[in-house]
């Protein structure tokens, strides 16, 4: 079984290492949104998180400035004035508490990191209920695979976000190896057994 090379990390573009966020600029999204109904606000809590924004305080989000980011937080202002609330798009720099916007923008993706670690655990303790229960066949070698790629594109989308180099990629790196190692290890065991079965 051939498995795909687990992606590098972008190219961090704080230019001092150690010091996350230096000389990035921001794009900021100031909105409102009316109280009802609240779907309307979850909905927007869940895009601004897809984006990977981080909040500097309620209905303030910031995003590292990039093409990319500035269509997306359009898109979303316009979603919110059109539902009747009102936003702002902003670029701008800090003047001060520079390191403190990286550090939390880091902060969000190591959480991000942490949570794809903790699925990759789940997914090792799932092939070793396949050995305990003594099920080795393509079936279920197939859904473990599946598994396997959503935990790799999801890790290569917050790898998208982390435009600041956080910490936390490497022991994703590491936990997907482990995974890796784990289903070739299991598809090595369904070949022989469907071998045995002819």
């Amino acid at each position: 079984m051939t498995t795909s090379p687990v992606p590098s990390p972008p190219e961090p573009s704080s230019p001092l290492p150690g010091n996350p966020g230096a000389e990035t600029r921001w794009l900021l999204l100031v909105y409102k949104i009316p109280a009802e109904p609240t779907r309307l606000r979850a909905g927007v809590w869940r895009k601004i998180r897809g984006l990977g924004a981080i909040y500097l305080q309620n209905s303030v989000a910031a995003l590292p400035a990039s093409s990319a980011a500035e269509r997306s937080l359009r898109l979303l202002r316009n979603e919110i004035v059109e539902m009747g609330g009102t936003a702002y798009l902003l670029e701008s720099e800090a003047l001060s508490g520079q390191a403190e916007i990286g550090a939390a923008f880091n902060a969000a993706r190591d959480d991000e990191y942490e949570e794809i670690v903790d699925k990759c655990e789940d997914f090792l303790g799932q092939v070793e209920k396949e050995y305990t229960a003594n099920h080795f066949t393509y079936a279920e070698l197939e859904e473990n695979d599946e598994d396997l790629v959503k935990l790799r594109n999801w890790f290569a989308k917050v790898q998208a976000r982390d435009v600041l180099g956080a910490s936390g990629s490497e022991a994703v790196r590491a936990a997907l190896s482990r995974c890796e190692q784990k289903l070739d290890e299991y598809a090595a065991r369904v070949y022989a057994e469907e071998g045995e079965g002819r």
